[in-house]
């Protein structure tokens, strides 16, 4: 799909043919709309199809006066997904007349640009870019805080857990942060060779545009590698708590057994057809019943004492 969009004066506003200065938005598309879009920009067919290759790695190439940045973006699976947060690829070309996004899926990155919390103008396609480079260091930013939280609720539910289902949890926000470290490291290596390119150093606000994307990133980064720390030693550490939380309760199993077995053992004695000591009493039921109670809360004490129970 192909959603051709171009600025106006208050807002952005999509249009039916792709014009110069418009901006392009390209998502999962056909075969078809790949060779349209590759005759109209006049760039190879890589620089269309290598944003769309789910694995592709961040980096920057230029040819025949095109260049194409390909980032890693995060992408929200669901809470239900075997990992929530990944990254996916997102292609940013530029040319001499348009700029062009092209992702596999719809991305947040894009979805925030598109609701015009941020006043754009397609015609300053550097300045777009750099919009773009920013919006997808806040929103590593936010999902990071959004997993801190859940890794948060989840810390407290396990000092409780006799189950291995909040490690698990754990393992899957685990697996999102090996995830985030690597795009970050990845896109950092982008922001830094673009600023050393100078292609962003026409006009200040550009350039402050992209020191602020560097720092956001470099922020991203060390809370990432902060969090990842944090939650693989919690991981070991819980791990410990289920099972010692499993043993305490089996610990008070086995005294409550024994306290149990007691009164059955004295009761079994006298179940028995041969000669005992109180057989023709009359009040032998009692008397062997209070000392059933006895030797059991006897034993209920013993263990209080000694932390059994």
């Amino acid at each position: 799909m192909i959603t051709i969009v171009k600025s106006t004066e208050t807002a952005l506003e999509t249009i039916d043919q792709a014009t110069p200065g418009a901006w392009l938005n390209v998502v999962a598309p056909t075969a078809a709309e790949s060779t349209e879009l590759q005759a109209l920009l006049g760039v190879p067919q890589d620089f269309v199809t290598y944003p769309l290759d789910i694995d592709e790695r961040a980096r920057i190439e230029k040819e025949n006066g095109a260049l194409l940045i390909v980032l890693r973006v995060p992408q929200f699976q669901g809470e239900k997904a075997d990992i929530p947060y990944i990254t996916v690829p997102l292609g940013i070309i530029i040319t001499e007349s348009y700029l062009v996004t092209v992702s596999q899926v719809e991305t947040e990155a894009i979805g925030e640009l598109t609701r015009g919390r941020t006043r754009l103008s397609t015609t300053k396609r550097n300045r777009f870019v750099l919009r773009l480079l920013l919006t997808a260091a806040n929103i590593f930013l936010r999902d990071l805080r959004t997993i801190n939280k859940i890794v948060d609720a989840l810390e407290d539910r396990l000092y409780y857990s006799l189950r291995n289902r909040e490690v698990v949890e754990l393992l899957k926000y685990q697996k999102s942060l090996v995830y985030f470290t690597t795009a970050l490291k990845a896109n950092e290596m982008i922001l830094l060779r673009l600023q050393r390119s100078g292609l962003f150093r026409q006009y200040p606000e550009d350039e402050d545009l992209l020191d602020d994307a560097v720092t956001e990133v470099e922020q991203a980064i060390e809370m990432t590698n902060i969090s990842s720390n944090i939650l693989s030693q919690m991981m070991d550490a819980f791990a410990s708590i289920i099972s010692n939380n499993l043993n305490v309760v089996m610990k008070f199993l086995a005294s409550v057994t024994i306290i149990l077995s007691l009164p059955t053992m004295l009761a079994s004695f006298y179940g028995m057809n041969v000669k005992l000591p109180l057989e023709e009493h009359p009040w032998a039921f009692a008397i062997i019943m209070g000392i059933s109670v006895v030797v059991a809360l006897g034993v209920v004490v013993l263990f209080w004492r000694k932390d059994w129970l």
